[in-house]
């Protein structure tokens, strides 16, 4: 798939499949090559749209600062390219706040949002501690590969994963990728979240404990969601509950897309939640 100049930079992605497009956005450090399995489970119905933030994997370096605001106007000039009007949006950890920065910034874009293990700001000490760590790691070369290695390991469920993982890390910018982490660790857009009138699909990993307060913060502020929690996992789900999660991504959009074409849509003032218990996971909903 090609390098295009994109924004001012050259960026790598890929589109696979047609029909209903998504864009996927990693966190620092991985690249598109998280969502492998995510291309492959949904292609066959949906166009997925992966791509490399500047600085990591394949895309060049940027010149300027990588920031939420400019990955977001990277997608929009993308999607641009591909003469795609509206999109749905799905970011992973950290890329959930550049997809919440999308959905803000550019509501017409973005027919919806896709949270995966995602937080509107980094306020416990644990995770902040864990982001200015990586940041200092990605600041010097031995320590970065270190970090690397721990990334890609840790977002692995195959050794084959993790040396794709890895190749494509390797690639990055240290400069570019401590600027991600450094935006991470400084955004939030908590305040914001009720002017997202999108639906949103939040998707976590119960053994994910410490983003249990990041995902009770996205259901008390947005306004329409629904939240699948699967309940034998922990933070990396597009790698460990591929399937799961895109089962529960090609259910949503369709009946999202069906309710949009022939049903009158909930108010998203209006709340109601439901719990139906399953093997694996629960599902809440505030649509």
């Amino acid at each position: 798939m090609p390098l295009q100049n994109i924004n001012g930079t050259m960026l790598y992605y890929e589109v696979s499949g047609q029909g209903i497009p998504i864009v996927f956005i990693h966190p620092p450090l991985l690249t598109s090559a998280n969502f492998e399995y995510q291309q492959a489970y949904l292609s066959d119905q949906f166009q997925i749209i992966t791509f490399d933030i500047r600085g990591h994997g394949r895309s060049h370096a940027s010149p300027v600062p990588v920031t939420y605001e400019l990955i977001v106007q990277d997608i929009v000039r993308l999607l641009d390219h591909l003469q795609i009007h509206q999109a749905y949006v799905s970011g992973y950890s950290t890329g959930g706040g550049v997809a919440l920065r999308a959905m803000l910034d550019y509501p017409d874009r973005f027919a919806g949002g896709i949270l995966i293990s995602a937080m509107s700001e980094v306020s416990d000490i644990v995770l902040r501690s864990r982001i200015k760590l990586a940041m200092g790691l990605s600041a010097w070369r031995p320590t970065f590969r270190l970090l690397m290695w721990g990334i890609a390991w840790g977002n692995s469920d195959q050794v084959h994963t993790f040396r794709h993982l890895l190749q494509d890390s390797e690639r990055g910018n240290m400069q570019n990728i401590h600027e991600y982490y450094r935006s991470a660790l400084n955004y939030n857009c908590t305040n914001q979240l009720a002017m997202i009138s999108s639906p949103v699909l939040l998707l976590y990993g119960a053994k994910d404990k410490g983003y249990n307060r990041y995902r009770k913060i996205l259901q008390h502020h947005l306004r329409q969601w629904k939240l699948i929690v699967l309940q034998q996992e922990k933070h990396q789900l597009p790698t460990k509950a591929a399937v799961e999660i895109s089962q529960a991504i090609k259910s949503w959009i369709l009946e999202v897309d069906q309710q949009t074409l022939g049903e009158k849509p909930t108010s998203p003032h209006m709340t109601h939640t439901a719990t139906i218990p399953q093997e694996d996971s629960s599902v809440d909903a505030n649509l």
